[in-house]
């Protein structure tokens, strides 16, 4: 019996040490690989920092592209999704009242031609992008209260599209505050 005891003890220790130093560790040198070197890839305008290019944030003047709708108010410290199904009437008027808005401000689309995600909570509550699709049907409300041709926010768009990783793996996707940063230089 005190040999089996012995050996738990030493195991527990050796994953002690490998997983709450040696692990942890190691991801963070790592993570000084990657964009932002294990910081966050910052996102910066007229040379402050806007925010992070893996973090969505809340975009609602029309001369903006608009992200994905937020169940937590793209509150990062708190993230999550509604967990409503679409069977719940709570949710459904939420999607509902997401349509009707979009529908205002793109008079121009009908209600089968509005992407799934610009209407749908991501289940972090803080996703970034937006499909090419959701993208694409906004071009003609930015360009009109920007003043701008549509060709010049169209390839806006073009170069802050992301294909799929690895050119294989998911659908293209569309950064929404480099987008709105990229149209806010365009300005100047």
């Amino acid at each position: 019996m005190k040999k089996y005891i012995i050996q738990s003890l030493r195991l527990t220790g050796v994953l002690m040490v490998l997983l709450c130093v040696i692990y942890p560790l190691a991801i963070a040198y790592a993570g000084k690989f990657t964009p932002g070197e294990g910081s966050g890839e910052k996102v910066t305008k007229n040379g402050k920092v806007v925010g992070y290019a893996l973090i969505g944030q809340s975009f609602t003047k029309p001369e903006y592209f608009w992200g994905r709708p937020s169940a937590v108010g793209y509150n990062a410290a708190g993230s999550g999704g509604s967990n409503k199904g679409p069977s719940n009437a709570d949710y459904l008027k939420d999607v509902s009242g997401r349509i009707d808005t979009l529908l205002k401000y793109h008079p121009y689309l009908k209600k089968s031609d509005i992407p799934a995600d610009m209407v749908t909570a991501s289940s972090s509550g803080l996703d970034p992008d937006i499909s090419e699709a959701g993208a694409i049907m906004q071009i003609k409300r930015v360009a009109a209260y920007r003043k701008l041709d549509e060709r010049v926010v169209a390839e806006a768009v073009v170069k802050n599209t992301e294909g799929p990783l690895f050119g294989l793996f998911g659908p293209s996707k569309v950064n929404v505050l480099k987008l709105n940063v990229a149209l806010d230089e365009l300005k100047k």
